[in-house]
């Protein structure tokens, strides 16, 4: 796609989304990853927008993501909230995963927080768990950024030394650690998927310093960091790794688990946007 067709997409889709809900400014946003459908936090005077009435969005194809942007109000904040996103194992282009993003801050986002199921690489790390994002590794093998620079998006080389916010991480894991669930802070690994990894990956990307791994979350902390918007990830372990003692790799026990932490990540999302 050429980047001024892009930038018209981009355009299209936050008007509709300002259509569909006159007035809307959301100052925060969440995007919910698999399983996860359960923790949208109680917002007033919600709006529901399935994701394929909006101009320019992709089709989601993967089970646990719902397909929808909710829009409502929580503590006195405008609220967005992405039910489910897309991948790039989907066959989705990294410029059209990073579409809604880039919509969310034309809207008037300023906090993103993202959240995604990951295996762990850490036998001290276990299912349920979560992982409040540190950094990340990227071995993608492509960035959303490629060949889609325009000044209105910010600067063509984005410093992501400070891309996982370092005050909201720790905001977060105070959350956590005050409703009683176990938290850690992490380094993501980011792959293309869709299959999952092999033990001797695993062996070579535990050394590298990863500790979860996951096929999401960094084609839109880029952009997101790159457009001035801070970043919060917090992740759950739905599964150990390749190789690791316990591990069960079947995306229908990972909706399944979703399912049971999905009640206390909507309390750390309630806290979150009241003191954010």
């Amino acid at each position: 796609m050429e980047i001024k067709t892009y930038i018209r997409s981009v355009r299209r889709a936050a008007d509709f989304v300002r259509k569909k809900v006159p007035g809307i400014q959301p100052q925060v946003a969440i995007i919910l990853g698999s399983g996860l459908a359960k923790a949208v936090p109680a917002l007033e005077n919600s709006k529901v927008i399935p994701y394929s009435s909006i101009p320019g969005f992709p089709r989601t194809t993967v089970a646990g993501h719902a397909g929808k942007l909710i829009l409502g109000r929580l503590h006195g904040k405008s609220v967005a909230v992405m039910q489910g996103r897309f991948h790039y194992y989907e066959g989705h282009s990294m410029e059209s995963i990073a579409l809604p993003l880039r919509m969310l801050e034309y809207l008037g986002v300023k906090t993103v927080f993202l959240t995604a199921a990951v295996g762990s690489l850490r036998t001290q790390i276990k299912l349920g768990h979560f992982v409040a994002i540190k950094d990340h590794l990227n071995f993608m093998g492509r960035s959303p950024l490629r060949a889609f620079h325009e000044e209105e998006f910010g600067e063509m080389f984005p410093d992501l030394s400070n891309a996982y916010d370092a005050d909201l991480r720790r905001r977060i894991v105070a959350i956590c650690r005050r409703r009683k669930l176990p938290v850690h802070e992490g380094v993501y690994l980011a792959l293309c998927g869709p299959s999952y990894e092999t033990p001797a990956e695993i062996v070579a990307f535990r050394g590298l310093g990863a500790d979860v791994a996951g096929m999401s979350v960094v084609p839109e902390v880029i952009p997101a960091r790159q457009m001035g918007i801070r970043v919060a990830a917090l992740t759950w372990i739905s599964n150990m790794t390749s190789g690791m003692k316990g591990a069960s790799l079947n995306h229908s026990e990972v909706l399944a688990l979703g399912g049971r932490v999905s009640d206390g990540l909507r309390a750390v999302l309630n806290d979150f946007i009241k003191i954010v």
